[in-house]
């Protein structure tokens, strides 16, 4: 167990938090990701750290994977922090965080990875490599025509026109999961970024079990775009999508529309497209897509994404990985544009190293 430094708690004063692994008790009001068949699929070794009061009380968990490379082992979040407490607040968040670190320095670790795009932290461990990082988010609790009147006019109109042009939406067969990947991978190499091999595809398909989904839209025969979905009572999220190069116009909207209905009927509480940048360049395809997302009628729920290297030698190989491979991570791709989100003193401008002080909201 790791004991972590205090943080402002009510009446109380100073609170210290503890850290230490905790059983894996998923139910559906929680997060897919964190479930251990999902967690299972993605990595051998995983689990859930718990953060508690001294007196004993569960305020929150982390889910985790630790990723092999070698002879190296990088962990990775699959959610942010889940609160078991409705007053779970920022800086109590912050001081779980940085028992979190203490207890991956102390298995020895190399590195803590940037989380998935569904993990949009609320703070950040002291001395962390951070950058903003959001997600579009819809409330599906609001009645169907209102989710309708929500979205964009132009985005409504291709909708329907996709509606008339016969495109239809369906399931996809545990058959076509190769095409599925085929079709994700291009549209990926076409904005010049890699995509995942076909067996860590369907391991995530297989690890989400019944609560993953393979939408398709075809038009005359023809498969126009997959878009895979996992999702459970707590939320929806679209996770990978791909459209043909030469796809029906609104094609890939009108299966957007057709998953916030179905996913809506079926009572999950939100729709998440799954992160975006929150200050993408002008005129950017990430700009673009933002936009994509926010004519839905999303909403930009923004937070942090962020990294921690315990072992220098391990995390200069990973940062020549990921520049090789796509041009570095998401955290040093964005980590300029934390200036607009903290305090100056707190960031150093060549390092992206947040260096104490209190981040976002703090209730």
């Amino acid at each position: 167990m790791t004991r972590s430094g205090g943080f402002p708690g009510g009446g109380a004063g100073i609170n210290m938090i503890n850290v230490k692994p905790v059983p894996i008790d998923w139910h559906p009001s929680l997060p897919i990701f964190a479930k251990e068949s999902f967690l299972k699929a993605v990595s051998d070794e995983y689990g859930w750290l718990g953060g508690f009061l001294e007196s004993g009380e569960l305020r929150c968990v982390l889910p985790f994977t630790i990723l092999r490379k070698g002879v190296f082992r990088m962990v990775r979040f699959r959610t942010d922090c889940l609160p078991f407490a409705e007053d779970f607040i920022v800086s109590e968040e912050k001081a779980f965080l940085n028992g979190v670190i203490d207890h991956f320095r102390s298995m020895g670790v190399d590195m803590i990875m940037p989380a998935t795009n569904n993990a949009i932290f609320r703070t950040y461990p002291d001395k962390a490599k951070v950058a903003p990082y959001g997600s579009y988010v819809i409330d599906l609790t609001q009645p169907e025509g209102a989710l309708w009147m929500n979205i964009d006019r132009i985005t409504r109109q291709n909708i329907k026109s996709a509606s008339k042009s016969a495109v239809r939406i369906r399931d996809a067969a545990e058959c076509e999961f190769d095409q599925a990947h085929c079709l994700i991978r291009d549209t990926f190499r076409r904005s010049g970024m890699p995509f995942m091999s076909l067996k860590s595809f369907k391991d995530i398909i297989f690890g989400l079990g019944e609560h993953g989904k393979v939408l398709a839209a075809d038009h005359d025969g023809a498969v126009q775009s997959y878009v895979v979905f996992g999702y459970s009572d707590q939320g929806a999220y679209a996770i990978y999508a791909g459209n043909s190069a030469s796809q029906q116009p609104g094609a890939n909207k009108l299966l957007y529309w057709e998953a916030i209905r179905l996913f809506r009927n079926l009572g999950v509480r939100k729709y998440d497209f799954y992160g975006t940048r929150v200050y993408p360049e002008k005129g950017s395809k990430q700009e673009a897509l933002g936009l994509f997302k926010k004519r839905f009628g999303a909403e930009l729920k923004q937070g942090y994404i962020w990294k921690y290297p315990f072992h220098l030698f391990c995390y200069l190989l990973y940062q020549l990985a990921v520049r090789v491979r796509n041009g570095g991570d998401i955290v040093d791709s964005e980590k300029h544009t934390m200036a607009y989100s903290c305090p100056s003193s707190d960031v150093d401008p060549q390092t992206s190293e947040v260096h104490g002080g209190q981040s976002g909201k703090t209730e």
